[in-house]
């Protein structure tokens, strides 16, 4: 047998977490810790460690399986509260549709950020169409990355936030097997279960996955029944996700693996975009209007990707990727009453709101919101060592070559209501006359950064530079904007860059400083490019300190930000709900501090049972810096005023938890505080809009506090059962006031459940 080279400390990190293409194994943290899977626990890096993460130049946080698995969740707001830096915007209380923001930029459909799986770029058409309906199932996943500032110059298009990589489950080294059931409040039923092994054969190494993750629930809410309507609880949903996974390390002297991805995600919702008044949802906030029952968004997405990694020397790595997503889905949904629109009908009392509820004759339209989103493409990144005794560099450089696009054939149905509101008739509408759009965007992509050491020192220079090409076409004739009558079809090129430096110092075993001062930019859609629309750019600052005291069980990472963003760019309409066009609102100033604090008294003491505790807080003041442009009363920025607060931006955000954990048993708690926002630039505390009419998306969210706890007991080291509640305290809460009116969190929900891994 042939002497095989050993993969060095990099490609294992980009192999074994999929942190790959245009990504860094240096976001890399304790994301998968059992023995019985392909780990390299020796090289991996744990949160916190000087050992392994001193040389970060920016602030880096890792959500690891155990985190998520603690207190049983699936709702990625919920786990994205424990790290600071991050701001969600609720929608439905499952985290089926979230809306993140990192740092100030917009919430808006997690269009600002850049979400990935496995190093693969996740938003159904990334440049085209970011702000779509998907995000990778939280409850599935081996751990979650988050990394800000610094990651301008690694990723694309939208470098103005941040980027979250969602990991998955690795295939398993050696044999096995993984089932978690539970059951919970609103009929709710979760199964993960996934099978796998490495097998040792005569051509190398082969190792199979197999996984499947199932959530299905009745939903929280209910829907105002009617005379030929009574299924009003069945406000719920079913998400299926599958994976496999293939890989291959052949005997050749030179290391390689290769890794097959496929996966599927389907999603069958009874959801609206139609929340309350304010004094209806003061009454009731599970309650949904009759007008929203024919309401239900269907998705499918495919993912594949098939990956490469080889070291042909000591001193250089090569990892490509070849990546394709498929992304469609048709979100049918309530548009207007009567012809007028929804967010003003919910808090204008007469005749269309009688219809909303149900007591009045009407026609309503409702919407089929059907498109199709493609992504491909191959990346590939490398890695060069080299340097003297002094001097060490490790050069990255990648390429990526992308495509995507995004096809609108929508239609919209009319109804006919009597005063009963029963439904006595339906015209049916003409698929595509209700927007058949097409946009896409073809883009090369290509980064180098070099991260020298010389002594305590870690330096990080980086440049980033993108060209693309875009295409906006509507079949059905012109557009109609502020600015006049645009072509209906157009091409539009332009070129983007970003560019960087950061470094770390390490003053000892304990403590580590760190600083960057970056550029970026988020590009425009090619229908916002073809109406003049500029790319968003932004110049971010960081400085802030590690300490890690390994004996004592204590880390705190503490960092002071500041963003300032040129041309931001907002969807012009309140809420992203698809009617209007994307307009670059300008200037917005964001500066705060961010704290991440964990303790473990009983590792500490040596008490013989572990006290996991952590503290997680962010302060945050994003004001815009100028008066907006717009007096559109459909734009969340429209007559906004210099030093008004950003919308949906909470000035503070805290997470605390502590809990007690023995070989056989465990108990958990953790509170998550979120302090009120503005849900408008105007800064308005009633719901009028711009205009001054009522208008149910404008005014304050509440503040709220919400606490989880959970319990464990293991019958034996391979069986463990679990319980929990969340919302312990049943808080009711307005979490957003979009699309349409006061939408608020989950219920207290209470769940329990056995998991056997062997």
């Amino acid at each position: 047998m042939k002497n095989v080279k050993q993969p060095n400390r990099l490609l294992q990190h980009a192999i074994t977490l999929a942190i790959v293409g245009m990504s860094t194994p240096l976001m890399a943290a304790e994301l998968l810790v059992n023995d019985n899977e392909i780990t390299v626990l020796d090289k991996a890096m744990v949160i916190g460690n000087p050992a392994n993460i001193e040389k970060i130049a920016g602030s880096a946080q890792v959500v690891t399986k155990q985190d998520i698995r603690q207190q049983n969740y699936d709702d990625i707001n919920r786990v994205l509260r424990k790290v600071p830096g991050v701001y969600v915007r609720e929608e439905d209380g499952f985290g089926l549709f979230p809306s993140i923001s990192l740092r100030g930029v917009d919430t808006t459909r997690n269009s600002k950020i850049t979400i990935m799986e496995d190093g693969v770029m996740m938003a159904p058409a990334p440049y085209s169409a970011p702000a779509a309906y998907y995000s990778p199932t939280t409850g599935r996943m081996s751990g979650l990355e988050v990394l800000k500032g610094s990651s301008q110059i690694k990723y694309g298009p939208h470098t103005t936030g941040g980027v979250i990589n969602y990991v998955s489950t690795p295939i398993p080294n050696k044999e096995k097997v993984y089932l978690k059931t539970t059951f919970g409040s609103f009929n709710e039923q979760r199964t993960h279960a996934y099978a796998g092994k490495t097998f040792d054969t005569s051509i190398g190494k082969i190792g199979v996955l197999v996984e499947g993750y199932q959530r299905e629930s009745d939903g929280f809410k209910h829907i105002d029944e009617t005379p030929d309507f009574k299924n009003g609880d069945d406000t719920g949903f079913t998400k299926q996700d599958t994976t496999i996974k293939l890989s291959w390390e052949p005997n050749t002297e030179m290391y390689q693996h290769f890794e097959l991805k496929h996966g599927t995600s389907n999603l069958d919702a009874n959801e609206t975009y139609l929340g309350l008044s304010q004094k209806d949802f003061d009454a009731d906030p599970t309650r949904r209007y009759s007008a929203s029952r024919f309401d239900n968004i269907q998705s499918e997405q495919d993912q594949t990707s098939l990956r490469w990694s080889l070291s042909p020397t000591d001193d250089v790595d090569i990892v490509t990727t070849l990546y394709k997503t498929n992304f469609a889905r048709n979100w049918y949904k309530l548009d207007s009453i009567n012809g007028e629109n929804i967010a003003n009908v919910i808090e204008t009392a007469g005749i269309s709101q009688d219809c909303l509820k149900g007591t009045a004759g009407c026609d309503f339209n409702v919407k089929a919101n059907n498109r199709i989103y493609r992504s491909q493409g191959i990346e590939s990144t490398g890695y060069f060592r080299f340097g003297s005794p002094n001097v060490q560099h490790e050069i990255m450089a990648g390429v990526r070559v992308h495509q995507d696009s995004i096809t609108r054939f929508q239609w919209e149905d009319t109804y006919t209501q009597a005063n009963n509101d029963t439904i006595t008739g339906v015209v049916l509408g003409t698929p595509g006359d209700a927007g058949d759009r097409f946009q896409e965007t073809k883009a090369l992509a290509v980064f180098i950064q070099d991260t020298i050491e010389t002594g305590n020192w870690t330096i990080t220079p980086g440049i980033r530079y993108e060209m693309l090409d875009q295409l906006s076409e509507d079949p059905k004739g012109t557009t109609q904007s502020a600015g006049g009558t645009k072509n209906k079809d157009g091409k539009n090129s332009f070129n983007v860059s970003a560019y960087g430096i950061g470094a770390a110092y390490k003053f000892n075993n304990q403590w580590t400083g760190f600083s960057g001062l970056h550029t970026g930019y988020s590009t425009p859609s090619p229908r916002a490019t073809r109406n003049g629309l500029d790319p968003e750019t932004s110049t971010s600052f960081e400085v802030g300190a590690r300490y890690t005291n390994t004996p004592n069980a204590f880390a705190l990472e503490s960092t002071l930000f500041y963003t300032a963003f040129e041309n931001l760019i907002v969807t012009d309409n309140v809420g992203g709900t698809g009617n209007g066009e994307d307009g670059n609102f300008g200037k917005v100033n964001t500066f705060g501090l961010e704290l991440a604090v964990q303790y473990d008294a009983g590792i500490a003491k040596q008490w013989g049972i572990s006290t996991p505790s952590y503290l997680s807080a962010t302060y945050t003041n994003a004001t815009q810096a100028n008066n907006a442009a717009s007096s559109d009363a459909e734009s969340i920025f429209s007559n906004g005023k210099k030093g008004n607060a950003v919308p949906y931006i909470p000035e503070l955000t805290l997470s605390i938890g502590t809990g007690i954990e023995t070989a056989n048993w465990g108990v958990f708690i953790t509170g998550s505080y979120v302090s009120e926002t503005y849900t408008s630039a105007d800064n308005v505390s009633n719901q009028l809009n711009g205009d001054g009419n009522p208008d149910a998306r404008y005014g304050k969210t509440d503040a709220y506090f919400t606490a989880d706890a959970s319990t464990f007991y293991r019958v034996n080291k391979n069986v463990k059962l679990l319980a929990g509640v969340q919302n312990i305290l049943n808080n009711e809460y307005v979490a957003s006031r979009q699309p349409y009116g006061a939408r608020g969190g989950l219920p207290q929900y209470v769940y329990a459940g056995i998991e056997m891994d062997w």
